[in-house]
């Protein structure tokens, strides 16, 4: 008995049309091009915040509602809310865990509240009793003036849970707040801003305030990275164009 043979045909391939790879490759290089600029951008923004910082100007007075400058030097006169404090938790200085104390300042009745960070202090313990600590919080009831510098509330890279824990006793531990964290566990409107409190003022903890962790070097570095990789992704596309010209020659 003969077996019937049979040819068999390969299944064709569906193959990409070939301008794809460059299209992609070109939507690449505009990406990496786009964040260069980007942290360019960002590390001018630094550079000008570090040269306000320096520069040393006189304190304004801020009356609310006026424009604010990062890091510029302002003063507020105003009633501590010495009641309703708050313990930023996570704070590290020199190696050592403790809190910023931010305390609101009312300038004005029915006005929003000015948040003034007074500074860093140890936390002393993991479960540091908080009714010895608001004894260290204490402030005077008379109408005072705050000088500082604009800033504002420490930010994390990134935050799980609950900022503010909810509860009813003061002062209130909370693990990096949004001024609208704030706001709504104060039961009042904040200002945009926050006041780091001067370092020769009284009244006051560990205040030894500087820009930015992150500084213009880093962004321009990052954007020279972003730069390079454009660069070569860019050469690779017109060397890979040139060689399927000359193949098709």
């Amino acid at each position: 008995m003969s077996k019937s043979q049979y040819s068999v045909n390969p299944p064709t391939k569906n193959s990409l049309p070939g301008w794809l790879p460059f299209a992609a490759g070109a939507l690449l290089v505009l990406q990496f091009a786009g964040l260069c600029a980007w942290q360019i951008s960002r590390g001018l923004e630094k550079l000008e915040a570090r040269e306000a910082w320096g520069e040393p100007g006189t304190f304004s007075t801020y009356y609310g509602g006026d424009e604010v400058h990062p890091y510029q030097p302002l003063q507020a006169t105003g009633h501590w809310d010495g009641e309703y404090q708050f313990l930023l938790d996570n704070i590290i200085l020199n190696s050592r865990y403790g809190y910023y104390v931010v305390t609101p300042l009312e300038i004005a009745a029915d006005e929003p509240l000015l948040l003034v960070n007074r500074g860093w202090m140890e936390k002393g313990g993991l479960q540091p009793d908080l009714s010895e600590v608001a004894r260290s919080l204490a402030l005077p009831p008379a109408r005072v003036t705050v000088r500082g510098r604009a800033g504002s509330l420490p930010r994390p890279g990134m935050r799980l849970g609950e900022s503010i824990p909810a509860s009813t006793a003061w002062p209130k531990v909370a693990v990096y707040p949004t001024a609208e964290d704030i706001a709504i566990a104060l039961g009042r409107e904040v200002r945009p801003f926050v006041l780091l409190m001067d370092p020769h003022d009284d009244d006051g903890f560990v205040r030894h305030w500087v820009p930015e962790e992150m500084g213009p070097g880093k962004h321009f570095g990052y954007a020279l990275q972003w730069f390079a990789m454009g660069a070569v992704l860019a050469g690779l596309l017109v060397w890979h164009y040139r060689r399927r010209e000359r193949e098709h020659d």
